[in-house]
C-alpha cells in the first residue's frame, strides 16, 4: 500500500502529534484525581476550563509570529515547551492556580498543534495528496496508549506529577527528531494573491468547532460518566478516553486510504452522523461496557472530521498563507474549549451528563445537515482561484 508508506517530510510533525496525545490522554485519565485536588464542583471545573482554555485563543496570534522566528525549531521547541507545561497542571493546588497555568498549556499547545499541522499541510502540497489524517491517526493510537497507561498507574498509587514527568522526559527525547525546516516558496506561490478565501475558513472552523467539543467532552468527562453515573473504577474511567483514542487512530488510517475513492466532504459528512450516534449510545448506557462502545463508534466517526477539514482549509490557500489561515480556523475551533466545558458542566450539574452527551450527538447531526453542505459549496468555489 504505497499510501502508507513514510514520506520525507513528515517525521517531525508526526513525533509532534504523538507528544500532544501524550500529554493530553495523560490529563484526560486523571480528570477526577485533579478535579479533587482543586477542590473544584462539575460547574466550577466547566469553568476553569472556560477560563484556562483562552490561552488557545491567543495562540492564533502567537503561532505564525513563533513559527517565523523559530524557523525549523519551531515544531520542536513548542512540543519541549508543552511537555514541561504540564508538570505545573499536576501541582496545582485550588482553582485560581489551576486557570493560571491552564491558559499557559492552552497557548503553547495551540501553537504547538497550528505549526505541526502546517508542515503537514505543506508536506501534502509537495506530495500532492492527502497525509492529515495519517499524522492524526499518530496523535489518536499515542492518546489511547498513554491513557490505559495513565489508567493502570492511577490503580498503582501513582500521582499526576509521577505520570507526567515520565511523560515529559520521553517528549524531550522524541525533540531530539522534531526539526522540521519550513517548505520553499515556488515563484506560484510567490504570485498567488493574499486574500484568504475567508468564507471558507470560517466554515470549516466552525466545523473544527464541532469536532473539539466532541472530543473534549470524551477526553474530559467520559471517565466522571463512566465512574460517578455508571459505577466503573478508575481503569474502567481510563478506558473511555484510551477508547475514543484508539478507535480514532483506526478510523483516520482507514481514512487515510478512503481519501483515495471519495470525497473528502462526502467522509465528513458520514463521520459527523456516526459520531452522533455514539454519543447518543454514551449518553442512553447503563453499563461502563455500553458506554465505551458508545465512546468507540464516536470515535471512528469523529476521527476523520477534523485532519479533512484542515487539510481542505490547509490545500485550499496560497502556501504563504497557509499558516494564518490554519491559525484562524483554528481559532474558530479553539471556542470549543472556551465554551465547550461550561456547557458540558452545566447540563451535569442541572441534568446529568447523559443529558450533556445526548446534546453533543444532536449538535453533530446539524454539523451534517447544514455546515458540510455549505463547506463543500466554498470548496469549489476556491479550487478556481488556486
Amino acid at each position: 500500500m504505497p499510501f502508507l508508506t513514510p514520506t520525507p517530510g513528515l517525521r517531525a510533525p508526526a513525533l509532534a502529534f504523538i507528544a500532544q496525545g501524550m500529554v493530553w490522554a495523560s490529563f484526560a485519565a486523571q480528570v477526577p484525581v485533579i478535579k479533587a485536588q482543586i477542590g473544584a464542583s462539575d460547574a466550577t471545573f466547566g469553568l476553569v476550563f472556560l477560563l484556562g482554555s483562552l490561552g488557545a485563543i491567543a495562540s492564533v496570534w502567537i503561532a505564525p509570529v513563533v513559527d517565523r522566528w523559530l524557523g525549523a525549531q519551531s515544531v520542536l521547541v513548542t512540543s519541549a515547551l508543552l511537555g514541561l507545561a504540564f508538570l505545573f497542571l499536576a501541582i496545582s493546588p485550588n482553582v485560581p492556580v489551576f486557570i493560571l497555568v491552564f491558559l499557559m498549556v492552552s497557548a503553547v499547545s495551540g501553537v504547538s498543534d497550528i505549526v505541526m499541522n502546517a508542515r503537514t499541510s505543506e508536506v501534502e502540497g509537495v506530495v500532492q495528496r492527502s497525509l492529515m489524517n495519517l499524522n492524526h491517526a499518530a496523535f489518536s493510537f499515542a492518546y489511547a496508549g498513554t491513557a490505559v497507561l495513565t489508567g493502570i498507574a492511577r490503580e498503582a498509587g501513582f500521582t499526576p506529577l509521577a505520570v507526567f514527568l515520565v511523560v515529559a522526559g520521553i517528549i524531550l527525547v522524541m525533540c531530539v527528531f522534531m526539526r522540521a525546516p519550513h517548505a520553499e516558496l515556488t515563484a506560484e506561490d510567490l504570485n498567488a494573491p493574499l486574500a484568504l478565501p475567508t468564507g471558507l475558513v470560517w466554515i470549516g472552523g466552525l466545523v473544527v468547532l464541532a469536532s473539539f467539543f466532541t472530543e473534549s467532552a470524551v477526553e474530559g468527562w467520559s471517565a466522571l460518566l463512566i465512574e460517578r453515573e455508571l459505577g466503573g473504577d478508575a481503569t474502567a474511567g481510563a478506558l473511555g478516553p484510551a477508547v475514543l483514542g484508539l478507535t480514532m487512530g483506526v478510523g483516520r488510517l482507514f481514512g487515510h486510504m478512503l481519501t483515495r475513492y471519495i470525497p473528502d466532504t462526502t467522509l465528513i459528512t458520514v463521520a459527523c452522523l456516526m459520531a452522533s450516534l455514539g454519543s447518543a449510545l454514551a449518553a442512553m448506557a447503563e453499563t461502563p461496557l455500553v458506554a465505551q462502545v458508545g465512546f468507540g463508534i464516536l470515535g471512528l466517526g469523529i476521527s476523520l472530521v477534523l485532519p479533512l477539514t484542515m487539510g481542505i482549509v490547509g490545500r485550499s490557500v496560497p502556501a504563504r498563507q497557509r499558516v494564518t489561515a490554519l491559525a484562524r480556523a483554528s481559532a474558530i475551533g479553539y471556542a470549543a474549549f472556551v465554551f465547550g466545558p461550561m456547557i458540558m458542566g452545566a447540563v451535569a450539574q442541572s441534568v446529568s451528563l447523559s443529558a450533556a452527551y445526548l446534546l453533543v450527538s444532536v449538535m453533530m447531526v446539524g454539523v451534517a445537515a447544514f455546515l458540510i453542505p455549505l463547506l463543500a459549496r466554498r470548496l469549489r468555489l476556491a479550487q478556481p482561484e488556486l
